[in-house]
Order: structure tokens, then sequence, then C-alpha cells
């Protein structure tokens, strides 16, 4: 079955995007799924907080200008069944070079084309940077879906109605008309304030179901954990955003079961009908064969009498 493809994004920064990268895909790969994590953010943010280093020429920048493969930029992460896409500085730079090519938008799309024909993952997870810019709108033109996480503040509705009309501009100018929003996840909560709990009301009367029922809380532990280059699960699994980020991989299963039965159901028609077809072979025209005439081996023939 074809991995899904997620986008996690958010054009404003400090909103936990790439704690919900790492930790989201952490969880799902704890969960027994086989999980790829893209780092397209050229600060590598996702890239340390899962414990590996910055390299130069460790990134997908090459597999977007169509000079390498993104499949050999994959390597293995301390987290059983997570591997990575690491990022570096120099990815900055594809925002120039890709901008300059034809098609432009769907430079990443082309590069996953053979990490998706593998079929070695359950789930692609991109963490997108912290704006609307080329890197951003590959990612989300190459996604099936978009994972929004926003801060439990004021600003974060603003900038949720910015991507929310960007998602309806790509699907309408058929960039990618599949594109849908995965869900909403409320970050960084304290339930001490009544802000943080308004702020989750009006996000849930105006977006319903696409929000998430888990709320991540505001934690140190869940700061400290990319200093430490882990996954929250690793640095503290018994702590208060460990327990929430399980939860949101099991509620992200559940949403998306549906999906993958419906996929699963369709291939095994396809391949159920392919095996029942009998196609007949076409018999090909014989063509005649001239029978070749054997010549007895003969001495050389005598030179032509001369002329008197």
């Amino acid at each position: 079955m074809r991995a899904r493809i997620i986008a996690v994004a958010n054009q404003k920064g400090g909103v936990g995007k790439t704690t919900t990268s790492v930790n989201l895909a952490a969880c799902l790969a704890e969960k027994r799924k086989r999980v790829l994590l893209v780092d397209l953010d050229p600060q590598a943010n996702a890239t340390s907080g899962i414990g590996v280093d910055k390299q130069p020429g460790r990134s997908a920048y090459k597999a977007l200008i169509g000079e390498g493969l993104l499949e050999t930029q994959i390597i293995s992460t301390s987290v059983k069944r997570l591997d990575l896409v690491p990022s570096e500085l120099d990815l900055a730079g594809s925002e120039v070079d890709v901008a300059r090519m034809d098609d432009y938008l769907h430079a990443f799309r082309k590069s996953l084309r053979s990490v998706l024909a593998g079929f070695r993952y359950d789930y692609i997870i991109v963490d997108c940077p912290p704006s609307l810019g080329i890197l951003t709108m590959n990612a989300l033109t190459a996604a099936d879906s978009l994972l929004i996480p926003i801060q439990c503040e004021y600003y974060a509705l603003e900038g949720l109605s910015v991507i929310s009309r960007l998602v309806n501009q790509l699907r309408e100018s058929g960039a990618n008309p599949g594109l849908e929003i995965e869900g909403i996840v409320m970050t960084m909560y304290d339930g001490r304030t009544n802000l943080a709990q308004q702020v989750v009301q009006e996000v849930a009367k105006h977006f319903g179901d696409l929000v998430y029922e888990t709320i991540v809380p505001r934690s140190v532990r869940l700061s400290e954990a990319p200093s430490y280059g882990q996954p929250i699960t690793e640095y503290d699994g018994n702590s208060t955003g460990a327990v929430a980020y399980r939860q949101l991989a099991r509620e992200f299963i559940a949403r998306n079961k549906p999906r993958e039965d419906r996929q699963a159901e369709v291939e095994s028609r396809i391949g159920t009908a392919l095996e029942n077809v009998d196609i007949d072979p076409v018999a090909e025209p014989e063509v005649p064969v001239e029978p070749v005439v054997e010549h007895p081996l003969s001495e050389d023939p005598a030179p032509p009498a001369a002329t008197p």
C-alpha cells in the first residue's frame, strides 16, 4: 500500500511544528508503523531533534533540483522503524534554484516517486519551514494531507485562516486537487489561563471535527528533549508530553484507518480482477519461408575463351 504523505506546516514559527513532527513520527513508529520523517526545513531542527548531526550535502537539496535520488539520503535513526531524510543549511539555496525550474511546484513530488515505488513506509511526515515559501509549497503540492499545529494563543487563529485559504487555492488551481486538512493539533496548552481555553473553544467551533481531541500541554520536558537528540518517548516516556503524543498517534491512526481499509480493499479488488483475466495470446501470422537451395560445390569456372 502506498505511503500516505503528511505535511506538517504552519507559516507562524514557534507553534510546536517540529516538536509535533518528530514526536508524532516516533510515536507512530512505536505503534509499529513504518515512518519516514523528511526534514524540509533548512534550520534542520528535526534532524538534530532526532539525534542526527547536520552534515553538508545530507539533505533533499540534490533530489529537488533533479541531480540525485532522494532515497540515497535516507538514514536510520535510534528509533526502530523510523527513518530520516536529514536537512542542512544549504537546503535554503533550493528556494532559489527550484524556483528557476519548469513545473517548480512539483519538484518534491517528483523526488518522492522512487521512495513511494518501494512501498517501504506507511507514512511520510514532512516537517516544513515556518513560512509559505517554495519548500513549503512543494511539500503541500506533494502531500495527501496537511497537519496544522497551532499554539493556544490569539494570533494562532489568524495564521490558521491564512493556511486554510492556501489549501483551497492549491485545490482550485489544480496544483493538488486532492489535498485535504488532516487535522489541527492544539499545542503549548496551559489550562491555568482563560485565553488558552478560549482559543481551543474558538478553533473547535469553527473547524469542528478537524480539531484533534488530544491537546499537547506546555511542558518543560518537551522543551528539553531536542537538546538531547531524543523524541519525548525516549527522553522521558512517562511525562505529560509523551502521554499526549502517544494519544495523538492513536487518534491519528484511528482517523486514517478507514482510508487505509478503503485503499486495501481497492488494491485487493484490482489484484483479484487481474488474476481472473484470461487473455488468449494473439497468434502471429505465419511468414512463408522460402526453401534454401543448396548448390553443389564446384571448381572455379574456366575462364571464357578468347574471342578471335
